[in-house]
């Protein structure tokens, strides 16, 4: 727990009365600030287990895998290995030719950025929207022969899946190693995270929050193939996500400063932008950065960089302020929109009140 005891209180009275208002089956919720630290815990995290979820509990973090994607590429921008620049077919490595509209081609910027033109989801065939497992290679492969791009490239933004795996198969091969390893010396090791994985370990699952659809019934948990990894695959817990937001928060420090000062910076701005779809679900994206969607300052409230995820019952929403020193992370384990979208504002007017202007 924090020494902050107003930093306690106010954080463990928001995620009470969010837990009451909201009915899921259980929350978590989680602040750093100034590097102190506070955790809470409402419901329980299976039926079975009869414990409320805490700092150690493991859960899909869904799309804010997006977050950690973009830092592999800041990483490997900061070294040298890849350009922001570089095309999508001088970095896959596969024996496909990628899509473009003369002479709008796919540049990496164009993926992390949301604006590479590919649709929201790979096509693929049976199995259950949820289910990760029937992703495959070929799947990919053979959807971008198939010249799937909706717009041209860099002209517009459109929430894209497909884009952040197909990116970090290009990492991958840039790296020449697979992308759980280049991810794990990339991020997760930079910033000391132990729980944060592409696939649980033995005895991972007893930690695991469990989720829910939106009639209540359970999910069973499905790992997530290699090949979706850029955009969706990650688990973590609740203080390996405030660690590696401390990290994100540690801006005066040397060792990283090249990558967070990569990571952070806005590249794409709204305006003139056609179309813009799938990005303001948690808040107006006025940019995005690297996987992060930055929404600027509005009255009391800094800028904020932002990224949210669903996966197999369970919704995550984490947001920082980087230029504050305060960063929170909360989870729901229900598919619950309105839900969703109730904790997203919380957490934003938190952090308005927790480090206002």
């Amino acid at each position: 727990m924090a020494d902050d005891k107003l930093l306690e209180e106010t954080v463990k009275f928001m995620g009470t009365v969010f837990f009451l208002q909201s009915h899921v089956p259980a929350l978590v919720i989680g602040v750093v600030r100034d590097g102190k630290t506070a955790v809470f815990g409402f419901g329980k995290t299976s039926e079975r287990s009869g414990k409320e979820p805490d700092g150690t509990t493991m859960l899909r973090v869904g799309s804010l895998t997006k977050a950690f994607t973009g830092q592999v590429l800041a990483s490997l921008v900061a070294d040298g290995t890849v350009r922001f620049t570089d095309r999508l077919q001088d970095r896959i490595g596969w024996n496909v030719t990628i899509p473009r509209r003369s002479e709008h081609e796919i540049k990496l910027i164009d993926l992390v950025t949301h604006s590479s033109g590919l649709p929201r989801e790979v096509e693929r065939g049976a199995g259950q929207p949820n289910d990760p497992s029937t992703l495959t290679p070929e799947l990919y492969r053979n959807a971008l022969a198939s010249d799937p791009l909706i717009f041209s490239p860099s002209t517009g933004a459109l929430y894209s899946n497909f884009g952040f795996d197909v990116l970090a198969v290009a990492l991958a091969h840039a790296a020449g190693k697979p992308y759980d390893v280049v991810l794990k010396e990339r991020v997760l090791d930079a910033a000391s995270l132990k729980d944060t994985v592409l696939s649980l370990r033995a005895g991972d699952e007893v930690r695991l929050l469990q989720g829910h659809d939106f009639d209540g019934n359970r999910f069973d948990n499905v790992s997530t193939p290699l090949i979706a990894g850029g955009a969706s695959g990650i688990y973590s817990t609740p203080d390996d996500i405030l660690s590696w937001l401390a990290w994100h928060l540690d801006r005066f420090a040397s060792k990283g400063a090249e990558v967070r000062l990569l990571d952070h910076a806005a590249y794409l701005q709204r305006d003139g932008l056609n179309p813009v779809a799938g990005l303001d679900e948690s808040g107006h994206m006025d940019a995005m950065s690297l996987g992060w969607i930055v929404m600027a300052p509005r009255g009391d409230r800094p800028l904020i960089l932002q990224k949210a995820g669903g996966l197999q019952g369970i919704f995550s929403y984490t947001a920082f302020a980087p230029t504050r020193g305060v960063g929170m992370f909360i989870a729901i384990n229900k598919f619950d929109f309105e839900a969703a979208s109730g904790m997203a504002e919380i957490v934003n007017d938190l952090i308005a009140e927790l480090a206002p202007r």
